[in-house]
């Protein structure tokens, strides 16, 4: 399934993104989890490969991605494990890493693996806008890869809109300059700063990640975006020796009505 068609399948519908690192808590754990997570009704994914200086990173997924390391994934075998991705889940998957990662791999072989597993798109936070328009847009274009773009509560109308344009997925509203793992607090500036995004009518959805933890503050998030992702508080939950089981009361809490 392409993102765009769950975006256009039911415009009614708020969209539940789940975030966790692959290869955490264990190396071969990052299918069963992607399988759990779409049986438990999320809607799309994205799989974090891990790096040893996560700069964006709050302390629980620092956590998971310092395990991973240690664990011994790495951009290659986590390519290896997607290989029987698109026969196991049919939601959509982006991956979700630092630009120097993909950079040591290679741009094009990055993008042509993506491909080949069945991956959507890739969110690299570190990755200039100026420098994948320059460099690599051509190259995720060839391969069919979208490339989500951040915005935070600085970013200007005039790069909110060039971002809009070189966007054909998703775009990533940021619901604050903190690390992941902070609360989501609506108050006022922030009420300004999503109804600003809101109103501008942008041709690609807004998808609002950090802070999101459970019902409360999805149910906050998509009162102005079409969808939300929760990142730490499942991370933290895979803490859990029973994770597998947790996983399905855990979407269910947050997207049952």
């Amino acid at each position: 399934m392409q993102v765009q068609d769950i975006f256009k399948k039911d415009t009614s519908k708020e969209l539940l993104s789940i975030y966790y690192t692959a290869g955490y808590p264990h190396l071969d754990s990052t299918m069963a989890i992607a399988e759990k997570l779409e049986q438990a009704g999320a809607d799309f994914l994205e799989i974090g490969f891990p790096y040893s200086d996560p700069v964006a990173d709050g302390p629980v997924i620092q956590h998971s991605s310092e395990v991973a390391l240690k664990n011994g994934m790495t951009l290659p075998l986590l390519f290896q494990q997607l290989a029987a991705l698109r026969s196991r889940v049919s939601i959509p998957i982006f991956l979700m890493g630092y630009f120097n990662t993909v950079l040591q791999y290679g741009v094009e072989n990055f993008c042509k693996s993506c491909q080949e597993v069945g991956v959507n798109g890739a969110i690299i936070p570190d990755l200039p806008m100026y420098e994948y328009e320059e460099l690599y847009q051509e190259v995720f274009a060839q391969y069919g890869i979208s490339n989500i773009f951040l915005v935070t509560p600085q970013t200007s109308a005039e790069r909110i809109r060039k971002i809009d344009a070189l966007s054909n997925s998703f775009i990533y509203l940021l619901s604050s300059n903190a690390t992941t793992g902070k609360n989501l607090e609506v108050g006022e500036q922030a009420e300004q700063y999503f109804q600003r995004l809101k109103d501008m009518n942008l041709t690609n959805p807004l998808v609002i990640g950090f802070g999101i933890s459970d019902k409360g503050t999805f149910q906050k998030a998509t009162n102005y975006a079409k969808g939300a992702i929760i990142g730490s508080a499942f991370v933290r939950l895979l803490a859990d020796d029973n994770y597998i089981d947790k996983i399905n009361p855990f979407i269910k809490s947050i997207k049952t009505s």
